[in-house]
């Protein structure tokens, strides 16, 4: 049954490709595709039901699917990407390490075929490109990796408060082990200060990582200044490319960096997919974190997994193209969003840098509003308040407090994250409800009353029972 689906999904996929419709069509066309498929095939869970009158799922009911503007929690698959991974998976299944037969043959010239497309998108060598299950496995990599081979005479690591979790983690794990590790403030644009960065280099400081684009509040850090400083002290640089790759230009030689983490599923690709770039001249070395069959240069034991990587190949395919067009498309739906809330409403702030921020990511606090009940307010459109790999918690953001947001503000943060197949009245739509939502909000609260009144909240001295 699964495989007559797929096989139908596929047939009108290409059918679609022939016709050339837009992306954004063609991506409508195959949502509707995927869930037929899914209705047919799997069980609804227990708490979760669909029915004329709209959608229940872990006790919240809307009306139907919501505007999905959480673009850096993960992005849909592009289904040009899709469309080059189906072969992969019903008729050409072979595992690329099998030397002996036409079946390992293709999928191996497949991988290397992606793995071409991937260096290209960053303007490194194929050779330099290790495949891996995604960005925190290559943040694990270059982190945990680099120390333990330099340990010897490399015991520091510089890196920012803003980091994403997986390497703030491996950071903690490295002081657990004994090495030191420097924790760069930033600013309250959120980029750090090159000066800071230069008097933290010690003899000994064997990595400097920082996140090229911050997933939480997009923004840029000065990559090229910083590759420079590194270069300088002949210390390692390490970045977190996730959210930078296919948005922003990339250029290794330009950012000197040594190694780089990258992910499929932030560029229109697949899940479960990822790559370390790590420079060849000056060699690099890192600790392998995994051991096994030594495949991709015995960086990264185990099987790689063909269809995915051959989409992370396309996806980057596709980026390269298309990431100018996006870019401006992207800004301009930016651009609305933003105007048409601080059009509606006060109290309305941007966290982290205007200037420099990749467009598709925009956080904004909401002053005088309770930050859950505004999330919760919002079902009609996914959202979030931060990474999803930490939204779980009640507690605000450190990326926010890094940037000396006040806790009220950084509990009420939300991000909008914009991509390539976001529509101008998904975004108008998004604006009538998050006002809509904050406007309700705010008659319920006495704060903003008496701010209205001209009262200044911070003088007033509150009496404790």
């Amino acid at each position: 049954m699964a495989s007559k689906l797929l096989a139908s999904a596929s047939s009108t996929l290409r059918k679609s490709l022939t016709t050339k419709p837009t992306p954004h069509h063609l991506l409508r066309r195959l949502s509707s595709s995927s869930s037929a498929a899914a209705v047919a095939t799997d069980p609804a869970p227990a708490d979760s039901y669909e029915d004329a009158n709209g959608i229940t799922m872990k006790g919240v009911r809307i009306s139907g699917r919501p505007l999905y503007l959480d673009m850096q929690a993960t992005s849909p698959v592009d289904p040009r990407v899709l469309d080059a991974m189906l072969p992969y998976y019903v008729s050409r299944y072979g595992n690329p390490h099998s030397r002996t037969h036409l079946y390992g043959w293709e999928s191996e010239n497949a991988v290397e075929t992606a793995r071409s497309q991937i260096a290209a998108i960053i303007k490194a060598s194929p050779k330099e490109i290790v495949f891996t299950s995604g960005a925190t496995e290559s943040n694990n990599i270059s982190v945990k990796g680099v120390m333990h081979f330099y340990k010897d005479k490399k015991r520091h690591v510089i890196t920012t408060q803003t980091e994403h979790k997986c390497v703030l983690d491996s950071c903690r794990h490295l002081q657990q082990e004994g090495f030191d590790v420097t924790y760069l403030p930033v600013g309250t644009d959120g980029i750090i200060d090159l000066h800071a960065l230069r008097s933290s280099i010690r003899p000994d400081t064997g990595l400097v990582s920082v996140m090229a684009v911050n997933n939480e509040i997009g923004v840029i850090q000065p990559m090229e200044e910083i590759g420079s400083i590194c270069k300088e002290f002949n210390v390692p640089f390490h970045t977190d490319a996730a959210q930078a790759l296919g948005k922003i230009p990339i250029d290794v030689e330009k950012w000197n960096v040594s190694l780089m983490s990258l992910s499929g599923h932030k560029i229109y690709g697949p899940k479960g997919v990822g790559a370390l770039y790590m420079r060849r001249r000056p060699r690099i070395r890192v600790e392998p974190q995994m051991n096994g069959g030594g495949q991709e240069r015995g960086i990264r034991s185990g099987t790689v997994p063909t269809p995915l990587v051959v989409g992370f190949g396309a996806a980057c395919e596709v980026a390269m193209r298309e990431m100018e067009y996006d870019e401006k498309r992207i800004r301009a739906l930016q651009e609305r969003l933003l105007n048409g809330v601080r059009e509606r409403l006060d109290g309305v702030v941007v966290n982290g840098s205007e200037e420099r921020r990749y467009a598709g990511n925009l956080n904004l606090s909401f002053a005088y509003v309770e930050g859950e009940s505004l999330l919760m307010g919002l079902k009609e459109v996914a959202v979030s308040s931060g990474s999803a790999c930490t939204s779980a918690s009640l507690e605000p953001s450190y990326v926010l407090r890094a940037l000396g947001v006040d806790e009220d503000m950084a509990h009420t943060s939300i991000r909008f994250g914009i991509g390539r197949f976001t529509t101008a009245a998904e975004i108008d739509r998004a604006v009538e409800l998050t006002v809509e939502r904050v406007e309700k909000l705010r008659e319920m609260s006495p704060l903003y009353e008496m701010v209205k009144e001209g009262i200044n909240i911070k003088d007033i001295q509150w009496a404790q029972h």
